[in-house]
């Protein structure tokens, strides 16, 4: 858990990962104070690695009013604040996630109603196929050659705008039925033409982007691609087709594969996709072709991950116990006596105080 990950000429402290959480806070795609709180106090609190939420390349490629975006200038600089705060107060590195919506766009936010439609006020949605992500959702517009060039060079635009915002890491989201995993499943993609059909056909397009992403991002600094290796459901993406996909990424230039799942919605099953429900088995799948990141829920569970056999993950991202404890790192580094954890200055009195706290613990504990 405690070892240090090195990818390209960016070295992280640990292989705690914060993973990218919709915090659905933003104004016209503009982060704020709450991003820069939120953000950095997870940065504060041990993880080697930070992603922001996914960032939109356009406003219509949000998935909700409230979702962060580079398009504009503007928001760089804003998120310019935030990379030097975790840059100064902490040795986190920060990674941006970059995506477009496209059929999962234009709902509302997270607690007013996952995955709804917007009340009023709603945008044209964009797909390879006019397939809607569920009864709920309005049913998009199969995206145009024209429109697809268009996206790839806002994919890009925001790369540059992320370099100039001091990002150590970009990561291209491709998953969760958003507008690039939406032609990587064959259950969203019914084009007849060279961008559908096959697995090589239906990641021509994914490909496209991170070729152009991957130009314009320096070659020092590290990529990554969030995959779904299932869609849990019959006829869609397997595990097998991740494997390739996460191969087909690698050859691109990736470093990194972020190993999630897709279809919320269906019901997990084992013969499906030749894993379980949790995702560590389907991240170990994809691990010959490109490292991945599972998901952790326990510092047992993270510490066990990196010093594993070879088909084990590199990294442990975990997204809802970091919502819980902003300092999950800090605490499990003093749980597991590891004491050359990072602590900020300003807190190392609370470290020697919980330190102490569970030395007497342990000693007070029966043999």
């Amino acid at each position: 858990m405690f070892l240090p990950f090195t990818l390209r000429d960016m070295t992280l402290v640990n292989r705690v990962v914060v993973s990218p959480m919709a915090t659905y806070s933003a104004t016209d795609g503009m982060p704020g104070d709450f991003h820069l709180v939120h953000l950095g106090a997870r940065a504060m609190g041990g993880a080697g690695l930070v992603f922001t939420e996914m960032t939109c390349v356009t406003p219509e490629g949000r998935i909700t009013p409230g979702c962060t975006g580079l398009w504009t200038d503007a928001q760089a600089l804003a998120w310019r604040r935030i990379t030097d705060f975790v840059h100064t107060q902490s040795a986190a590195k920060i990674c941006l996630q970059l995506g477009h919506s496209g059929p999962k766009g234009s709902t509302r936010l997270g607690w007013d109603g996952m995955d709804q439609p917007l009340a009023e006020g709603n945008w044209p949605l964009l797909a390879p196929s006019p397939i809607a992500w569920s009864a709920d959702n309005q049913i998009p517009r199969k995206i145009t050659r024209a429109e697809m060039d268009t996206i790839r060079v806002a994919f890009v635009a925001a790369t540059q705008r992320g370099v100039e915002a001091g990002f150590d890491m970009i990561e291209l989201h491709a998953a969760h039925g958003y507008l690039l995993s939406a032609f990587i499943s064959p259950l969203t993609n019914k084009r007849t033409d060279a961008y559908g059909g096959s697995l090589a056909n239906r990641l021509r397009f994914p490909l496209e982007v991170f070729e152009a992403m991957r130009e314009a991002w320096p070659t020092e600094r590290p990529m990554s691609v969030r995959i779904s290796a299932t869609d849990w459901v019959e006829g869609g993406i397997t595990g097998e087709a991740s494997v390739e996909t996460a191969r087909a990424f690698k050859q691109a230039g990736a470093d990194l594969i972020d190993v999630s799942a897709a279809r919320p919605r269906a019901r997990p099953s084992r013969s499906m996709a030749g894993c379980s429900r949790r995702p560590m088995p389907t991240a170990s799948a994809t691990r010959p072709a490109s490292p991945p990141w599972p998901s952790a829920t326990s510092p047992s569970r993270t510490r066990s991950t990196p010093s594993s056999p070879p088909a084990r993950a590199d990294l442990a991202a975990l997204a809802r116990p970091h919502l819980s404890d902003p300092h999950f790192t800090l605490r499990a580094a003093a749980a597991q006596g590891y004491r050359a954890q990072a602590w900020p200055n300003p807190y190392l009195a609370g470290k020697a105080q919980l330190e102490r706290a569970q030395e007497k613990a342990a000693a007070e504990t029966p043999i």
